[in-house]
C-alpha cells in the first residue's frame, strides 16, 4: 500500500474512533483537495438532506456534523482525503434545550443541540442576537464550534429572555443575559417597555 494512502487511511480510522468516543475529528489539521460542491443541504429546521431526500439516520447526520466546518461564508465537510461544500439555509444546528447550573462566578447556561452537542455558554461560546427581517423580532444564536452556530428554538428564546437582566455596558443600560461571568447584551434597556 502506498505510504500516503496508508497515512490517510489511518487518519480516517482515528477520526472515526474519535467520533465514537464522543470527540471530534481534527479537521483543522487536514488540508485535503477541494472537490467542489455536493447536493447536500441543512434546512432551517435542522433537517439534513442529500439529493433532496432527508437523511433519517441520526448517526449519519452526527457523523457529517462532526466533520463540518466553515470557510468564510462557505460550509464544508472535511475528511483527510477531500473537502466538499454544502448548503446551509440558516445555521447548521438548533438549540433545543437549556439548563442553568450554579458556578462560583454565577450561573452558567448549558444548551443542548438537535444533534445532542452540549454547549456551555461563556466567553468562548457566546450568544449573539440578530434581527429577523420578516418579523422585526430577535433571533438568538449560540456558538457551538468552528464558527458554527445553533439558533435557539422560539420556545427556548422565550426561556432565555425570561433570564434577562439590565446591566450597564459602555455607559449604556442594556438588557441581556449573563452566563459564566460573561454578559451578552440583547437590546438597549430604553427600547423595552418595562411598564
Amino acid at each position: 500500500m502506498n505510504p500516503s494512502v496508508s497515512a490517510r487511511l489511518e487518519e480516517l480510522v482515528n477520526a472515526a474512533k474519535a467520533v465514537d468516543r464522543g470527540g471530534l475529528p481534527p479537521v483543522e489539521r487536514w488540508n485535503p483537495p477541494d472537490c467542489g460542491e455536493i447536493d447536500m443541504r441543512i434546512g432551517r429546521d435542522g433537517t439534513w438532506f442529500y439529493a433532496g431526500t432527508p437523511i433519517n439516520r441520526p448517526a449519519m447526520v452526527r457523523l457529517f456534523a462532526s466533520v463540518l466546518t466553515r470557510e468564510g461564508e462557505r460550509y464544508v465537510l472535511v475528511t483527510p482525503v477531500e473537502k466538499v461544500g454544502i448548503s446551509v439555509e440558516d445555521v447548521p444546528f438548533l438549540a433545543v434545550d437549556m439548563a442553568s447550573e450554579e458556578m462560583a462566578e454565577g450561573n452558567r447556561l448549558v444548551f443542548r443541540t438537535n444533534l445532542d452537542d452540549l454547549v456551555y455558554c461563556d466567553g468562548g461560546h457566546p450568544l449573539r442576537f440578530e434581527t429577523d427581517g420578516a418579523t422585526g423580532g430577535l433571533r438568538p444564536y449560540i456558538h457551538v464550534r468552528r464558527d458554527l452556530w445553533a439558533r435557539l428554538t422560539p420556545a427556548l428564546a422565550l426561556d432565555l429572555a425570561a433570564l434577562g437582566e439590565v446591566r450597564e455596558v459602555e455607559g449604556e443600560a442594556m438588557f441581556g443575559v449573563a452566563s459564566a461571568g460573561a454578559f451578552f447584551p440583547i437590546v438597549p434597556a430604553a427600547a423595552l417597555d418595562m411598564s
